[in-house]
């Protein structure tokens, strides 16, 4: 597992092999993290079908929530397609978070960066209930599978970009709580044990 070199030492909830490494989401993720008591409170600020987390873990005291990407493009997402009633209380979920983080109140955080905008305003609402959360961001480098960059300074100038397009300033409230780590594609593939000799495909 992915350990950020700063933080506490991390004990994985999710993917485990025991539950055939099964994402969560809505109220799954919160009850996997012991959140139990924060049930309602999302109901009131994300409807259903929110994000669909790749990785969730916990530490003393915290909780963190992983988004994981092989290729820059990933960032790039489409609007929700929720209902007219959904789409309204997303908006004003967005709209809140963007003040709070003094984002430019002009950026739509709806639009083609919607995916990363609710990973923010997810990680904004555990923190705003009194959570120490942080968000964790795999950004997997060399994968020529998937055309993904060769370095980590790509990824890094990616999210420079997605800030600029999101209206947030250099530093705001969940800057601190929020991680980037950039494993090799190559070094996973070399320490990985070969596929018995039925499934190669």
């Amino acid at each position: 597992m992915v350990q950020p070199p700063e933080w506490p030492l991390l004990e994985w909830r999710s993917p485990l092999p025991g539950d055939d490494f099964a994402e969560y989401m809505d109220s799954s993720f919160l009850r996997l993290l012991g959140l139990d008591h924060l049930v309602p409170e999302l109901a009131d600020f994300w409807p259903r079908s929110g994000p669909r987390w790749d990785g969730l873990a916990v530490f003393p005291g915290g909780v963190v929530l992983v988004e994981a990407k092989a290729h820059v493009p990933e960032l790039l997402s489409s609007p929700s397609d929720a209902s007219p009633a959904s789409l309204a209380r997303i908006a004003a979920s967005l709209t809140r978070v963007r003040s709070a983080l003094g984002a430019d109140d002009r950026s739509d955080w709806a639009r083609v960066l919607y995916q990363y905008a609710n990973r923010l305003a997810h990680l904004w609402f555990l923190r705003e209930n009194g959570v120490d959360a942080r968000l964790l961001f795999v950004d997997f480098i060399a994968d020529a599978d998937r055309r993904g960059p060769a370095s980590a300074e790509t990824w890094t100038a990616a999210y420079q970009v997605a800030d600029h397009a999101l209206g947030l300033p250099g530093a705001h409230a969940l800057r601190g709580a929020i991680a980037h780590l950039h494993p090799d594609v190559r070094a996973i593939d070399r320490v990985a044990p070969p596929l018995p000799p039925a499934t190669v495909r």
